[in-house]
């Protein structure tokens, strides 16, 4: 099975873009004040891999940093995406890196190793014990007892923007290495990255409820993208493993897996079909088609902001909404 062609070079060369935040919006109206522009003199620059972290570096940082997010492409794979020469000379001059980890962003990984900016690695973080989260009262609602559902311990999925714990964990490293950087502007951030975790929290309201009204039951995803997320929310993921990882791989899942998948749709064995729109192939379109025949509700999610979305709030409250509804509809 051929994988979808890459996007080129050249088409990316215009992903990589400036986004300056003017203020501390962090989606609260699913609105954000990110443009392009040129941050004051003097404060840091964040480098970062997607505009899914550039969007919560910007959340963080408020008009008090100049935020880069390489790429920002809506149709395309971030896994499959190589910096031009500029990006990479962006990197070079960059005072914090803010990547994913876990080899989502293994260019980043690899430049990080001779610069001297400070480097928050989100992968890495799945080994704190994230104790801190105690200390939020909001956090009553989500079933504490089952709080580590999402297995920060030793879960490699490298989809960690799908964590929304660690994505509050990322918020808070990062206003620390930028109240380092720019010592004079702390409260901002820490604000900003204390007004991020409020939203945060606000999402994970949302999947508890999802959890109360459909704990237990079976979705089924094209690849292993929204793992953290679909865990929270007391959902349990049955396409098969070699299934998920051979379309995250680009690789041609097995006959047996394939006609397993197929099964849990006609059989609505699944009560939503998880469909990575940005990781699309011959074998995943035909499932689309048999999820459509079969009345199985899909659920569209995506690795990178959607067009007409610009902050990471507004982005994970509509996937997370879309996924309630089809829950509540399927059959």
């Amino acid at each position: 099975m051929k994988r979808r062609a890459l996007v080129s070079t050249a088409a990316l060369v215009g992903a990589g873009v400036l986004v300056l935040s003017g203020c501390s919006d962090n989606g609260d109206n699913g609105d954000s004040s990110a443009s392009p522009g040129t941050a004051t003199p003097g404060v840091p620059t964040i480098v970062t891999s997607t505009d899914v972290w550039g969007s919560v570096a910007t959340a963080v940082a408020g008009d008090k940093a100049k935020v880069i997010a390489l790429f920002t492409n809506a149709q395309g794979d971030p896994h499959e995406f190589e910096p031009p020469a500029a990006d990479t000379a962006k990197i070079a001059d960059a005072d914090i890196i803010l990547m994913n980890g876990g080899h989502y962003d293994q260019y980043l990984e690899d430049a990080s190793k001779s610069s001297d900016a400070t480097v928050v690695n989100a992968f890495k973080l799945l080994s704190d014990d994230h104790d801190d989260h105690d200390d939020h009262d909001d956090h009553d609602d989500h079933d504490d007892d089952d709080s580590d559902d999402h297995q920060h311990h030793g879960d490699a999925n490298e989809h960690v923007f799908y964590d929304l714990e660690l994505v509050g964990d990322v918020a808070d490293e990062l206003a620390d290495a930028l109240a380092t950087k720019n010592p004079s502007a702390k409260t901002t951030y820490e604000a900003n990255a204390d007004r991020f975790e409020n939203n945060i929290d606000a999402l994970r309201t949302q999947l508890a409820d999802i959890k109360r009204t459909h704990n237990g039951a079976q979705v089924a995803q094209t690849e292993p993208l929204a793992g953290y997320l679909l865990t929270e929310a007391g959902l349990n993921d049955i396409a098969p493993t070699g299934f998920t990882r051979s379309v995250e791989a680009g690789q041609s899942p097995s006959a047996a897996d394939r006609a397993a998948v197929e099964d849990l749709l006609k059989q609505h064995r699944v009560k939503a079909f998880v469909y990575n729109v940005q990781e699309v192939d011959q074998v995943t379109e035909a499932l689309l088609k048999v999820a459509q025949s079969s009345k199985v509700p899909v659920v569209e999610f995506t690795e990178t902001l959607p067009d007409g979305v610009d902050n990471y709030i507004g982005w994970q409250r509509g996937q997370i909404r879309s996924l309630a509804d089809a829950l509540g509809t399927a059959q």
